[in-house]
């Protein structure tokens, strides 16, 4: 089984360490931040939600590339973007889930690539609501994740040090 990248969003405290991991991991010009792949979003006072691709099994942005730009890569098992991509944009109309991008300061379309297997978001995320793990989540262990819970970072930090 290959590795994921799991969200649990009532850990995220939305304090967008993972963007910043991101931006920094895909800088291609040292000192010119990227765009970050992650997004984070304060939903409400209770809720926060992370935006990232979902690396689709039927991916449309993956289909409506008239390059086969988009390739999904066997050992992550995500979709990146190659050399062959022409900038016409259908990737990001295309995506029901708002997760390709174009970052205007690199000229270049993004998406998430899980860092080629090592994602810097999940590893520097401070709460655990990022995982990068080859785990099959039970559905009562997706349910759990999924729950609304406290988005304390206190209580986040007590319930990881129970387990």
């Amino acid at each position: 089984m290959s590795k994921r990248l799991y969200v649990t969003p009532y850990r995220c405290i939305d304090c967008k360490v993972c963007e910043q991991a991101c931006s920094l991991a895909k800088t291609p010009v040292p000192g010119i931040p990227a765009k970050p792949r992650v997004q984070t979003f304060k939903v409400d006072d209770q809720t926060n939600f992370v935006l990232l691709c979902l690396q689709c099994d039927e991916a449309s942005c993956q289909k409506v590339c008239p390059t086969d730009a988009l390739v999904r890569n066997p050992e992550t098992g995500a979709i990146e973007v190659n050399d062959r991509c022409i900038g016409c944009g259908f990737c990001v109309q295309a995506c029901p889930f708002g997760c390709m991008d174009y970052d205007d300061i690199h000229n270049e379309y993004i998406k998430c690539d899980v860092c080629k297997g090592d994602p810097a978001c999940a590893k520097y995320c401070p709460t655990g609501a990022l995982v990068w793990d080859e785990k099959a989540w039970t559905d009562q262990e997706a349910k759990e994740r999924t729950e609304k819970k406290s988005t304390d970072p206190f209580s986040i930090a007590l319930e990881m040090a129970k387990k």
